[in-house]
């Protein structure tokens, strides 16, 4: 049992948006990342025997590709970006951001999120060898990050991966999975937990839904 938990929280921005995207279409509402983090504090001090107060999120990072701001002013994405900042902002967390790439390809334009995974998986063992957090937590279900989990683990560090399926789109790697120390599937854990699901979500009214965008 430890004393006392740090724990850093390393957020895949595309994962973390399509799990938006599908609970906007499906249930009408979004995630509440401080209730979210009170999630993950609260578990992981159950799991460890300690105070939840004991259990602190020290550092949480954010990775996405964005467009360049006259392409996102013509998308009409501006605003939905400094909104979902605002969140981010007021709950500490630490955002990256590389600019998208448009790509021509047998007369179609393809939108490229080029280098955004391998930022997150070196700034986050980066951040976990001189941070020496007790629990790293990983937001993704990209097969890429295995290598990540498994230079984690060799640092000793205790690695939780956390996702949302809720289509088979998202669906986790199970290379992931199974390199991942613990594995959290909230699709699972809110079936036997209804109040907890009411918890996460903030319910959008019919009006918030398209302004909110589908990016976030």
């Amino acid at each position: 049992m430890l004393g006392y938990l740090s724990v850093g929280v390393f957020i895949d921005g595309g994962y973390y948006a399509k799990v938006n995207r599908a609970l906007k279409a499906i249930e009408s509402s979004i995630i509440k990342v401080r209730s979210l983090f009170d999630f993950i504090c609260g578990r992981l001090a159950y799991e460890e025997g300690v105070n939840p107060s004991d259990c602190q999120i020290t550092e949480a990072h954010y990775f996405r590709g964005r467009y360049r701001v006259k392409e996102a002013y013509d998308r009409h994405l501006l605003y939905n970006e400094r909104k979902f900042e605002d969140t981010l902002i007021e709950n500490d967390v630490v955002f990256h951001y590389k600019h998208l790439r448009e790509v021509e390809k047998n007369g179609e334009v393809q939108v490229i999120e080029k280098g955004v995974d391998v930022w997150f998986a070196l700034e986050a063992y980066e951040l976990a060898t001189f941070r020496k957090f007790d629990y790293v937590v990983l937001i993704t279900g990209d097969a890429d990050h295995e290598m990540l989990v498994r230079k984690l683990k060799a640092l000793k560090i205790k690695t939780v991966l956390l996702t949302w399926n809720l289509t088979d789109v998202d669906a986790t790697s199970p290379l992931l999975k199974e390199e991942a120390g613990h594995h959290w599937e909230l699709s699972n854990i809110v079936q036997q937990d209804p109040g907890l699901k009411k918890h996460l979500l903030y319910r959008l009214r019919e009006s918030a839904v398209n302004p909110l965008g589908d990016d976030f």
